[in-house]
């Protein structure tokens, strides 16, 4: 039945239960049961179709893992109900590609699922699942934004979409609405690639020129192009595949014809147009051809590398960004068994070809190359199990993963300082800063050490109660209305890990340095912030240890608030928040006994230093008496209307409100250690005498009192502010969120209440004085007179 054997050159398969042997499924499509050893078989429906693969627990079959196009799910009651298949990262991307909005949005097409666009940061902390949603109904091909207009895109919809050959979806995303615009819709189902009138492969390229936002191309076995937004097409360009007859009949042989435009040959694979001159394009096949035209698509030379064998799929082609007539070429033979690299550079327009693959690992074949657009040579290869780079044309490679997976890499895009990776399996991937790489030179590695330029900096905005849900352990919540589970851990530097179980990373908050350590340092090394004119702003110091090479960022957290700078040798980073100095921790009561070890509720009991506004500022690494110093600059989120005057005018209240936050702490921290003092002097001294204990305890009664109007005495309940009023330090703390909350100047009424709370504060700090200099001092010329330990007021 053809149920049961639907696209068995693909995905069929038989399972047997382990223990009862008239039980057998079927995977295909669907998934099938029999209970009668194959007389008859029953549907199991499963969370997704395209079911490949099932495990069955031997000891208890009504245990299953099942995985299909979706991911893979779970069930506990033979199949019955299954888990979700949203609790992996198993997104199978074919393409990546971004847009011009702030964060940008990655955008990539799914096998078997929606094409998809996936924000690279929110002002959650991460991305929550509820930030992506399906762009089109694409699974297979390649998407293009619109230069001008990110509302607008394309989208290859293969399989997933009616519309016939070569289907595209043009999407808006402010209707949410689809136009079916491919040049030849024409159904093609059951069809034979040969018996159509054009061929688009399951990938097809799809790109507007770098000239022209309104110039869009797609490519088959010929060149489209359109100029009204696929409204209507001309073709461009013969056929620029070989046409072989032999590879255009029918996919899945001669027993079972399986024709559902996925398996489409004799196309064009990769294209590009030439960012240097406007009609110079060059296409590759999937069958081993390569062709070039100068004259916008009047005239095509073919400049295949001699050594290329015919039916080598063309993967991508990489005009250079530096360079004209210089292009970078990645091909694949693996569907002919050959799993060696294949990469080419030609520096003049194909007349001639240099393989770059010497020194390439041999069993590593090649998809994707690219060329970094500010560095002149330095590549990035995806290949079938990871990263490549080449800082030197291709002479010599590096395998940079890393964290990374081993996984197929299907497609690279370079955005600005970032380099976006899509995955077969492992769903997207970003390194945030490729800074170092673009840096880094020989002499580097020969110094002491080496501080890298920092690349350009935002001020990303996050909610307000992006950080509300912190702590140890276990967490539900980023933020409000933004749901993900994540554990919150330190490294052994102190830096904070936020391990997200089902959402995306954001990248890091803050300035990310990077330096390179030769040795081990026999002494701390140093990181300095400094501002514009070169006055220090914060200083991290690392730790020497017995053991300083591990980097391991996965180890047992020490129990430490400080953070430490990394000072293993070879490549460090560090990311600076862009925080001055935090306020002083306040002390605890030490006469206060905590119940229970829970959340500390009070705002204040340390605050974070206010953020410095954009600008330009310095970074200098300092081992020993030598320092390095470089310059960078921090900008404000573009989409913000937000001045530099406003920017200073709420850092400079910010700084003010954060030293009266101080103030209040330092005097609360002062007066508890005059009360217990003044305990510890009355347990201890009973032979003091009655009439100076008495002294004691009404000085340590009118302390309490001024301690009390600064901060909740003997309260550290999550709970305490539905209870009791808020005091001074609650209250300044407070102020500080109002103001950085968002890139606005501050409000009137902000600096209004901040003088109101100031001139409180000036009151009780005289109040203290007058205390300290009457009671105090009348009271220590008493113990002195006694003969006992005085009480310190420092």
């Amino acid at each position: 039945h053809h149920d049961l054997i639907h696209r068995p050159f693909y995905y069929c398969h038989v399972f047997a239960d382990p223990q009862d042997s008239e039980t057998v499924y079927v995977t295909n499509l669907k998934m099938w049961k029999s209970t009668d050893g194959g007389r008859t078989f029953t549907q199991i429906t499963t969370p997704h179709g395209d079911n490949h693969d099932l495990w069955i627990d031997p000891q208890n079959p009504q245990r299953m893992i099942e995985g299909n196009d979706g991911g893979a799910c779970v069930s506990f009651n033979g199949g019955q109900t299954w888990s979700t298949i949203y609790n992996q990262l198993t997104s199978q991307f074919y393409r990546v590609t971004t847009d011009t909005r702030f964060p940008y949005q990655v955008y990539g097409t799914q096998q078997d699922n929606s094409s998809i666009t996936v924000p690279s940061a929110t002002e959650y902390g991460g991305i929550p699942w509820s930030h992506c949603y399906p762009v089109g109904t694409g699974e297979s091909g390649d998407i293009a934004v619109h230069p001008e207009d990110p509302n607008i895109a394309y989208v290859g919809a293969i399989g997933s979409s009616p519309g016939g050959n070569g289907v595209l979806q043009r999407y808006d995303h402010r209707t949410r609405q689809l136009r079916l615009v491919n040049a030849w819709p024409e159904d093609y189902f059951g069809w034979a690639p040969k018996d159509l009138k054009y061929r688009f492969s399951w990938t097809y390229p799809i790109l507007f020129s770098p000239h022209d936002p309104n110039v869009l191309y797609i490519a088959g076995n010929r060149i489209f192009r359109s100029t009204d937004e696929g409204n209507s097409w001309e073709a461009i360009s013969p056929d620029l595949s070989r046409n072989d007859p032999s590879t255009l009949g029918p996919s899945g042989g001669p027993l079972t014809h399986d024709n559902s435009g996925a398996e489409g040959y004799g196309t064009v694979y990769a294209f590009a147009e030439s960012p240097h001159e406007q009609g110079e394009f060059w296409a590759g096949s999937d069958d081993g051809l390569i062709h070039i035209s100068r004259d916008n698509g009047d005239t095509w030379q073919d400049i295949t590398p001699p050594d290329v064998e015919a039916f080598t799929l063309i993967g991508k082609i990489e005009v250079s960004p530096h360079a004209t007539g210089t292009a970078w070429v990645a091909a694949t033979r693996y569907k002919l068994d050959d799993n060696k690299p294949y990469l080419y550079l030609t520096e003049d327009y194909g007349q001639t070809w240099q393989n770059i693959c010497a020194n390439f690992p041999q069993d590593a074949f090649t998809r994707v190359i690219r060329e970094d657009p500010v560095r002149p040579g330095l590549l990035y290869v995806a290949t079938e199990t990871g990263l490549y780079i080449s800082l030197d044309r291709g002479t010599h490679w590096k395998r940079l993963q890393n964290n990374l997976p081993v996984v197929p890499i299907y497609d690279l895009v370079i955005k600005d300082d970032d380099l976006v990776a899509a995955t077969h399996g492992r769903s997207f991937w970003i390194l945030d800063d490729l800074g170092p790489l673009r840096q880094l030179q020989e002499e580097v590695t020969l110094s002491p050490a080496h501080l890298f330029a920092p690349s350009r900096t935002y001020c990303r905005w996050l909610n307000w109660d992006a950080d509300l849900y912190q702590g140890p352990g276990l967490h539900y919540t980023l933020a409000m209305g933004a749901h993900a589970a994540f554990y919150e851990e330190k490294s052994p530097t102190g830096v904070p890990i936020r391990k997200l179980l089902d959402a995306g990373e954001n990248p890091p908050q803050g300035v990310i340095v990077y330096y390179i350590l030769k040795d081990v340092p026999t002494e701390p090394i140093q990181l300095e912030f400094l501002d514009t004119d070169g006055a220090s702003i914060k200083l991290f110091s690392s730790k020497i240890e017995e053991d300083n090479t591990n980097k391991d960022e996965g180890e047992e957290p020490e129990k430490k608030e400080e953070r430490f700078v990394p000072a293993a040798p070879g490549l460090n980073r560090f990311v600076w928040n862009m925080r001055t100095p935090d306020t002083p921790e306040v002390q605890p009561d030490k006469n206060q006994k905590k119940p229970i070890d829970g959340p500390r509720s009070l705002e204040h009991k340390q605050a974070n230093g206010p953020l410095v506004p954009p600008g330009t500022y310095q970074v200098r690494l300092s081992l020993g008496e030598k320092t390095w110093t470089q310059s960078f600059e921090i900008h404000k989120d573009p989409r913000v209307q937000a001045t530099q005057e406003d920017f200073d005018a709420r850092s400079a209240l910010w700084r003010k409100i954060h030293d009266k936050l101080s103030q209040t702490i330092e005097t609360i921290n002062r007066i508890r250690k005059i009360r217990s003092q003044i305990r510890e002097w009355t347990r201890s001294t009973e032979k003091a005498g009655s009439q100076i204990t008495a002294a004691a305890k009404a000085l340590h009664e009118n302390l309490l009192a001024i301690e009390s109007d600064l901060t909740l005495v003997g309260e550290d309940s999550i709970g305490v502010r539905l209870r009791l009023p808020d005091r001074l330090d609650t209250k300044l703390a407070g102020l500080t969120k109002v103001i950085s909350v968002g890139d606005f100047a501050p409000t009137k009424q902000t600096y209004d209440v901040f003088a109101h709370l100031s001139a409180q504060l000036d009151e009780l700090l005289v109040r203290l004085g007058k205390l300290i200099q009457e009671d105090v001092t009348a009271l220590n010329e008493s113990i002195q007179q006694a003969q006992l330990p005085l009480i310190s007021t420092g």
